[in-house]
């Protein structure tokens, strides 16, 4: 009985703390993902490869801040490419430990893609690892923002981080 009152007391001590503790608000960093917020169609074209046949394929896209202003949350549906059509989910934050961009989605193929993103004035570059049987290659998607309200962007992969081939390239538009 003493060692249940100690450990609750010990509890709402821990409990009393936290909810002394300032909640950080999110910074500059995470503003900057306030571009990518709003409803998007896009136009790309996939090239013949590792990824499939390729062709032409379209995408809608419904981007909002998730509570708290820490990330952004993207729906997506697409189809064409040579690929099924398929939906997606996916999360784009801001690391600030490690200053880096983050972007994590989840598709109805049950891929998940782990990229880490930088800003250079108008151009966002992501990089993953993707595993392509049993090879990792590397990706690395561009984005250049056309505002107010569009961006360019491509995908391209490389065995060794120097050589890059392009997957596919299109562009995003904010319809209202």
């Amino acid at each position: 009985m003493k060692t249940t009152i100690l450990l609750l007391g010990f509890l709402l001590s821990v409990v009393a703390a936290f909810a002394q503790m300032d909640i950080p608000k999110p910074g500059p960093e995470h503003k900057k993902l306030d571009f990518f917020v709003g409803h998007w169609t896009s136009a790309g074209d996939m090239k013949p490869g590792p990824m499939g046949p390729g062709g032409k394929f379209t995408m809608e896209e419904n981007t909002e801040w998730m509570d708290g202003g820490y990330f952004v949350v993207i729906h997506s549906k697409y189809s064409g490419g040579g690929m099924p059509s398929g939906t997606s989910t996916a999360y784009m934050g801001y690391d600030s430990q490690e200053k880096v961009y983050t972007y994590d989605e989840f598709n109805s193929m049950g891929e998940h893609t782990h990229s880490t993103g930088t800003v250079d004035g108008d151009t966002w570059t992501w990089l993953s690892d993707l595993k392509m049987g049993p090879q990792t290659m590397k990706g690395r998607f561009t984005m250049k923002l056309m505002p107010p309200g569009a961006y360019a962007y491509k995908f391209e992969i490389s065995t060794d981080g120097k050589d890059w081939s392009t997957v596919m390239d299109g562009k995003d538009t904010r319809t209202k």
